[in-house]
């Protein structure tokens, strides 16, 4: 890794008592991409509004979020204003319900540039316009004076992305970008983050339950589990030896582009509830390999440059698959 960006330290969250987040650790370096997958109430999300102080006041969040030098949990009201959307910026899987649906989305824009560089009048309308043109926004003057409902969902996710680069962040966390919009419109966002990327030198959390997505925009992935990262490896070490079985079921149930039809493989069970879930590893119930040893909580073992799984049998797993 590069010079660290941010740190997640030992990060848990309860609502009303029930865990969400058991611990989760997690570092990104300046100019990285990394991707969060995982099923449906893993805690990806949860994960990263919880380190931007987003969560309601039913949420009890502890451990330590920091970006450079500075604290994020329990830091005062001003220094949070200064970072949501000023150093690290978010966007969502459905832009329509993130926008305001009775203000024009120039004027979204404007008011970003205005809290974030200071920016007013013409020239907060010129950058504005900037930014449209940059995001693919067609015909962007015009654009600027349109409704949201008056567009797309593939463009105003364009202006959500545009209203993020309006602070300019060092990181920008996109939360399932792309599950609203058809595949065509996929392709064109996911192509304009790695873009935006490369072109501004920002780190990128994708937060997706699409691993082709993730092995095609990120540099390292991490797995999340049961509200807990259970692997975490460069990517091209974790899809050619995946250490931790539920990593090896989600990598099992992706149908092969090339080669003979097989049977994909379905993890048997559910996700447990997070009121209820087993002593030990929360995977054992649903795994082949369970024994008596995963009745404790696995530490985190070293599978090879980078590559961790919390996993007992992870390292004898992985010379099976070598």
């Amino acid at each position: 890794m590069g010079e660290s960006l941010v740190s997640l330290r030992d990060l848990q969250v309860r609502f009303n008592g029930v865990p969400a987040l058991r611990g989760v650790d997690l570092d990104l370096a300046k100019g990285e991409a990394v991707g969060l997958v995982g099923e449906s109430g893993s805690g990806k999300s949860v994960t990263w509004l919880s380190a931007l102080g987003l969560l309601p006041n039913t949420a009890v969040t502890t451990g330590s979020v920091r970006l450079g030098n500075t604290e994020l949990l329990d830091a005062p009201a001003a220094t949070l204003d200064d970072v949501r959307g000023g150093r690290i910026a978010m966007i969502f899987q459905d832009p329509a319900s993130a926008l305001n649906p009775v203000q024009r989305v120039g004027r979204q824009v404007v008011e970003a540039l205005r809290l974030h560089r200071g920016m007013d009048g013409a020239q907060a309308w010129a950058e504005a316009r900037r930014l449209f043109e940059l995001v693919g926004i067609p015909d962007a003057g015009r654009r600027l004076e349109v409704y949201p409902h008056e567009m797309s969902g593939g463009q105003n996710q364009r202006v959500m992305i545009a209203m993020a680069l309006a602070g300019q962040p060092e990181l920008l966390v996109a939360d399932e970008p792309t599950t609203a919009l058809d595949a065509t419109i996929q392709a064109q966002i996911l192509d304009l983050l790695r873009r935006l990327q490369q072109e501004t030198g920002m780190a990128l959390v994708l937060i997706s339950h699409d691993l082709g997505v993730v092995a095609d925009m990120c540099s390292r992935v991490a797995v999340m589990y049961a509200g807990r990262i259970v692997e975490q490896a460069p990517t091209d070490l974790l899809f050619a030896h995946p250490a931790h079985p539920y990593t090896q079921g989600l990598l099992g149930a992706l149908p092969d582009m090339v080669g003979p039809k097989r049977r994909l493989a379905a993890i048997p069970g559910s996700v447990p509830e997070p009121w209820n879930l087993p002593q030990g590893c929360a995977f054992a119930p649903r795994c082949e390999h369970a024994d008596e040893a995963c009745l404790e909580m696995p530490a985190f073992v070293d599978i090879e440059d980078g590559h961790i799984a919390a996993c007992v049998h992870a390292t004898a797993r992985v010379r099976e698959l070598a």
